[in-house]
C-alpha cells in the first residue's frame, strides 16, 4: 500500500509556487449532519475563519492547498457530501438543494457568519442556493468559472474525465489520465491531487474518492432558477472567469451574469483552467485577497 500523509505534501507545495516555507496550522474537522452522517472540512489558521471555500464535482478540500498557503490566512474549505472526507449524501454527488444544507451547517460550526463565500465550479451551484436559502450566513459569494448556465454541452470536456472508468489497476494508470487530461499541470500538482482524492484498495486498484460510495438512495428536490437565485441575491457576487481551453464559462454565460448583476466584477484569468485553484493558485489568492 502506499503511504499517505494529507498533511505531508505541503512543503512541496510551497516550493513548486515559490512561497516561502513556513509552518502550517491547519486541522481535519467534522460536522454532523443528518443524524450520524458527517460532512468534512480543513479548518486553516487559529482565528475564527471567515473565508470558506467550496470545491466542485469530483474534487476534495485539498484542491485549494495552495491557495491557502499563499492567504496565510484563517479559513474553511469544505468537503462537499460524497466528496474527500465527508460521508455519503443520501442524494448523491450532485444535489444542489441538499448540499447546500450540509454546507449551512459547516459554516455555523466552523465559520463566523456571515463568511465570504468562494465556490468554484458545482460547488458553485451550491454556494448560490447557500446565499439564497441562508442569507445570514454569507456576506460576498465569489463564483469560481461556473454560471447556472453551464450545460452538459459546455462542460463535456471535464464530464469525459470525472466520468471515467470507475477504477484503476494502479496509481501509475490513474496518473496518466489525470496527466492526458490536464494538459499544463505539473505532474508533481496532480499526483498530489491524486493522493488527496483517491483511494487505494487492498489488491492495489486505485478509485476516486467521490465514486467509492456508489449511488444515490433518494432524489434530490429540484432547485429554483439558479439565475433567478443570483439575481435576487442582496449581496456582492464576483465571477472569476478561467480564460483557459477547458473553461466552461461562455460569452452568453458572461453576458447574462452581467445582465443579472450589472453592479458586480467579472474578473479573467488568462490561461487559466477551469480548475483555477490547480493552474493559477497564487493569482486566485490575490484575488480573494483583494475581494475580501
Amino acid at each position: 500500500m502506499m503511504d499517505y500523509d494529507e498533511f505531508g505534501h505541503f512543503e512541496e507545495n510551497m516550493a513548486e509556487w515559490g512561497l516561502a516555507p513556513r509552518p502550517v496550522r491547519v486541522r481535519r474537522a467534522y460536522v454532523a449532519v443528518e443524524g450520524l452522517r458527517q460532512v468534512s472540512a480543513l479548518v486553516w489558521g487559529d482565528t475564527a475563519p471567515e473565508l470558506v471555500l467550496v470545491h466542485g464535482s469530483a474534487q476534495n478540500a485539498h484542491t485549494f492547498d495552495t491557495v491557502a498557503l499563499a492567504l496565510a490566512s484563517a479559513l474553511v474549505a469544505v468537503d462537499l457530501p460524497h466528496h474527500g472526507h465527508s460521508d455519503a449524501s443520501f442524494y448523491g454527488p450532485r444535489a444542489p438543494r441538499e448540499h447546500a444544507e450540509d454546507v449551512a451547517t459547516a459554516i455555523n460550526a466552523l465559520a463566523t457568519a456571515p463568511v465570504s463565500l468562494v465556490a468554484m465550479s458545482y460547488g458553485g451551484l451550491v454556494g448560490i442556493v447557500v446565499a439564497h436559502q441562508y442569507p445570514r450566513l454569507v456576506r460576498r459569494l465569489m463564483l469560481i468559472d461556473i454560471t447556472p448556465g453551464v450545460d452538459a454541452r459546455s462542460s463535456r470536456h471535464v464530464r469525459d474525465f470525472v466520468e471515467g472508468p470507475e477504477s484503476f489497476a494502479s496509481f501509475d494508470e490513474i496518473l496518466a489520465r489525470t496527466v492526458a487530461f490536464n494538459p499544463g499541470r505539473s505532474e508533481s500538482s496532480l499526483r498530489r491531487g491524486i493522493l488527496h482524492n483517491a483511494l487505494e484498495r487492498p489488491d492495489g486498484s486505485w478509485v476516486w474518492r467521490h465514486q467509492r460510495h456508489g449511488a444515490a438512495t433518494r432524489s434530490p428536490v429540484a432547485v429554483g432558477d439558479l439565475w433567478q437565485w443570483l439575481g435576487d441575491l442582496a449581496i456582492p457576487v464576483t465571477l472569476v472567469r478561467a480564460m483557459g481551453s477547458s473553461s466552461v464559462v461562455s460569452e452568453q454565460d458572461v453576458a447574462e451574469f452581467r445582465r443579472r448583476r450589472p453592479d458586480d466584477d467579472v474578473i479573467e484569468v488568462d490561461g487559466a483552467s477551469h480548475s483555477i485553484q490547480g493552474s493559477h493558485p497564487l493569482e486566485l489568492a490575490e484575488i480573494i485577497r483583494r475581494w475580501t
